[in-house]
């Protein structure tokens, strides 16, 4: 098995118009969680009237041209795919050894909807030709694919909030197998519309924090009471490291574990007993020959909903036992709300760059932490001091799916 590193990071977040920008913004405390300034939001008497916008509009990055013809979830992947490339040197590779690995959780439900609207409104005449390739999921790993010219393979991962991490994993895997030398991997969400709000509002998932929206993604917190809808992308460029260090590429790290197991218990709930989210965590360390005492930090799914939270604590006290006081553990949603399938990559990069800094993001709004998390999340950046150690990712979501990237400095 070849190793795999990681040689270019990007991002659009509710935090910063790039990976670099969302972290300075994360490591100072700030949120990207703001009301909602729409007209929609009364014209539908939505119940929850905030959430976490990408900081800097697409249209302020892309041409018109590009912007007309892709959804809002493509915009952003393109955006932090182009990024992840020049970042990691745009790296001289046959278009058929390069592969992108991109995934969504909802995908255009903004083309979607708004077609419907046109066709009910206006006639068939008035929906546009580009409605099935812009709404399509696999359109964010197309743009970027076709953008690059990857001739190796483009693939989407659709496993609802886990999506982000599961690309990753694949493109790791593909990278570690010798199918591909380059993968462009990550994922992209772009669902603050009207219908998906009112219906995670409806299911009693997203927090209904109207009055003060900053301080409404406070994940292990009493209070917690639902999840913030966020938007965003992030891309990871993977690379086989013989050849990243012969092109002398700056390396992030390596990655060096990517599991996906699933539950098989309910169509939205964890399962209680965090059986399935163990196993992935488990999995990920026996791929990175990594026992759990390797482990220093964890950026954690964490999404501040009072089920989930305690579901997670309870995998990762199966993992860790007596170790898990040691762990340094953010959850850094608390700061850029839930991007869904765009969470996993975003958060991954945080991973990355808190290995590489060898520094921690404090977590937002953990003002009374739950008696039934005892874990020890610093509320402000906390060092990290074993730079030898293993800091690993989690992602699950609906269906039952958990994906855990692990990583490791070079």
């Amino acid at each position: 098995m070849r190793r795999v590193v990681v040689t270019g990071i990007g991002a659009t977040t509710p935090l910063g118009g790039d990976a670099q920008s969302s972290w300075q913004a994360l490591l100072e405390g700030k949120s990207g969680v703001a009301t909602l300034e729409q007209e929609w939001v009364a014209r539908h008497e939505l119940p929850v009237t905030f959430a976490a916008q990408a900081k800097v509009p697409a249209a302020e990055v892309l041409t018109p041209q590009e912007a007309k013809r892709l959804d809002p979830s493509s915009q952003l992947a393109l955006i932090s795919g182009r990024q992840a490339w020049e970042d990691a040197g745009s790296p001289e590779v046959e278009p058929e050894r390069l592969a992108v690995d991109f995934a969504t959780g909802i995908g255009g439900v903004w083309t979607l909807l708004d077609a419907y609207d046109a066709l009910n409104e206006r006639g068939p005449r008035r929906v546009l030709p580009m409605t099935v390739p812009m709404l399509m999921p696999n359109g964010p790993a197309a743009a970027i694919g076709m953008d690059l010219a990857a001739r190796g393979g483009v693939r989407t991962a659709v496993s609802a909030c886990a999506s982000g991490n599961e690309s990753i994993a694949n493109g790791f895997h593909r990278v570690q197998r010798g199918e591909a030398d380059v993968v462009v991997a990550g994922g992209a969400e772009a669902a603050i519309h009207p219908l998906p709000i009112a219906a995670f509002a409806a299911m009693q998932a997203l927090s209904k924090r109207n009055d003060n929206p900053g301080a409404a993604s406070r994940p292990y917190d009493t209070d917690r009471d639902g999840f913030v809808m966020g938007e965003g992308a992030g891309a990871l460029v993977l690379e086989e490291y013989e050849s990243a260090k012969a092109r002398g590429a700056r390396i992030y790290c390596e990655i060096v574990g990517g599991s996906v197991t699933s539950d098989a218990y309910h169509i939205t709930a964890p399962d209680p007993e965090g059986s399935g989210a163990a196993r992935a965590v488990i999995a990920a360390l026996e791929q990175a020959d990594a026992k759990a005492s390797d482990v220093e930090h964890v950026n954690a799914h964490a999404t501040s909903t009072p089920v989930g939270d305690i579901a997670e604590f309870t995998a990762l006290k199966r993992v860790f036992g007596s170790h898990i006081d040691n762990l340094v553990v953010t959850a850094t949603k608390s700061a850029t709300g839930h991007l869904l399938g765009g969470a996993g990559a975003v958060e991954a990069i945080f991973t990355i760059l808190a290995l590489k800094e060898q520094m921690s993001p404090g977590t937002l709004n953990l003002d009374n932490q739950d008696p039934q998390i005892p874990l020890n999340v610093p509320r402000k950046p906390h060092s990290l001091s074993r730079k030898e150690a293993v800091a690993i990712s989690n992602s699950f979501g609906f269906g039952g799916h958990n994906a855990v990237l692990a990583f490791r400095n070079v």
